[in-house]
């Protein structure tokens, strides 16, 4: 099986929905889950070869870049808000949650570092596949938390306000601009 392991595009939004855009990133959480899973079968058939080497930097680059950054937002703008929401203890859970997701992704994190190198990780088969496995359970009933009992409740407690100022934050931090924000600022006297 030399096959690539494929990236298919995922969904989008733009910072001017903010909710949205979370959501679209729980779309790309899962499908980097599902590459996790493909490459930990990919490597009993066919070992650490060119695909899997590829799949191991996707991998690395979204759960070190991307996935750091929606963590982020939600301890930014999502933890707080569910405690003025009177929801400290499933504030508190979310937060638990993020921090243990972030450890066993270290430890995924350098088994995929042999991979890149072209090496099978030292860890022995069996006990790293179902780790991975339990990475990726984990990381999908979190979503689904999210999705299923957060994202209401942000719905009705975001107005345009919070909404937009969630929205300049996260793409603030990216290095990005909002929808319909100038390309180049205003010149004085212009």
């Amino acid at each position: 099986m030399n096959a690539p392991l494929p990236l298919f595009p995922g969904p989008s939004a733009g910072f001017d929905e903010p909710v949205e855009m979370l959501e679209a990133c729980h779309q790309r959480v899962l499908r980097m889950l599902a590459l996790l899973e493909r490459l930990a079968a990919h490597l009993v058939d066919a070992g650490a070869d060119a695909s899997a080497r590829q799949a191991a930097i996707d991998l690395k680059r979204y759960f070190d870049v991307a996935a750091v950054h929606h963590h982020d937002d939600e301890e930014r703008h999502v933890l707080p808000l569910l405690g003025r929401l009177g929801r400290h203890a499933l504030a508190l859970r979310l937060f638990e949650e993020h921090r243990s997701l972030s450890a066993a992704w270290s430890r995924i994190r350098s088994e995929l570092d042999a991979v890149q190198d072209g090496r099978l990780p030292d860890s022995a088969r069996e006990p790293r596949e179902a780790r991975w496995r339990e990475f990726a359970d984990r990381y999908r009933a979190h979503i689904a938390l999210e999705e299923g009992t957060v994202h209401p409740l942000l719905g009705a407690a975001l107005d345009e306000t919070l909404r937009r100022e969630m929205g300049e934050d996260m793409a603030r931090r990216r290095g990005a601009r909002m929808p319909g924000d100038a390309a180049d600022p205003p010149q004085p006297g212009a």
